[in-house]
This record gives C-alpha cells, sequence and structure tokens, in this order.
C-alpha cells in the first residue's frame, strides 16, 4: 500500500493547529465590553495588506496572531505567523503566513496583535496552505 508523501505530517499539522485554537481562546478578551473598546483602534491602525497586481495566486489576511515560530526548524532565518481571522487559508478560520528574514518585523508579532500579510498561496514543508508574504505588518 503507498502512502501520500505528507501522510506523516496529517498529525503535526492537526497539533499546531490545536495549538492555534487553545492560544485564541487564552486571547479572548475577557468581556464583550473590553473587545468593543479595543477592536475598532486595532482595525482602524492597521490598512489590510494588499496584493501587487502582477502577482498570481496571491491573496491577503488580516488577523490576530495566535502561534509564532521565531526560530525556524531550517534555520533559514524566516518567521511563521499563524493568524486567526475570516480569511481561512490554512484551514477554517486560521492563515499561516511565511515572512522571509529580509521581510520580518523589527521585533516579531506577539500572541494577540493584529497583523496582515500579502502573498502568493503555496504549500509548507507539511503539505498546508499558506501565504508566503511579500508584504507583512504589525499593528
Amino acid at each position: 500500500m503507498r502512502r501520500h508523501a505528507s501522510a506523516g505530517y496529517g498529525l503535526a499539522v492537526r497539533f499546531i493547529l490545536l495549538a492555534a485554537v487553545l492560544a485564541a481562546l487564552v486571547v479572548a478578551p475577557a468581556s464583550g465590553a473590553q473587545a468593543q473598546r479595543t477592536a475598532p483602534t486595532a482595525a482602524a491602525t492597521l490598512k489590510r495588506a494588499t496584493c501587487p497586481s502582477d502577482l498570481r495566486g496571491c491573496r491577503s489576511a488580516i488577523g490576530r496572531v495566535v502561534l509564532v515560530e521565531s526560530v525556524d526548524p531550517d534555520g533559514d532565518g524566516d518567521l511563521h505567523v499563524v493568524v486567526v481571522g475570516r480569511d481561512s487559508v490554512t484551514a477554517p478560520g486560521f492563515t499561516a503566513v511565511d515572512v522571509r528574514r529580509g521581510l520580518r518585523p523589527r521585533r516579531d508579532p506577539k500572541v494577540g496583535q493584529l497583523v496582515t500579510a500579502a502573498g502568493q498561496v503555496q504549500r509548507g514543508s507539511y503539505g498546508q496552505r499558506q501565504i508566503h508574504a511579500v508584504s507583512f505588518r504589525v499593528g
């Protein structure tokens, strides 16, 4: 019986998504009033990243960070971020973003911060769909 090349990664992807969901629950505001006070201010300060017109397969996403991988296991210096929002590139409600070394912000985003990214959607090392950012900003 032949197995698909990425079949062994299913558990790792599920673990990452579970960690992201748990982080989203921890980040969620304690009261609705607090959410109403903070959300408009944060959203007003960060404009959604846009795709260059000549970049095929480009998507943009905006949302709150639920997972940050500052030190990449393969050592190429890029940043990996999982965002919860409406864009759903990787999974329903979640978008994974790969930010190359030269595009990294001075300080890595923290869980709960608002970020936006735009770039080509490509397959990651676990077979997941993710944005390979050409634009990345932290609110």
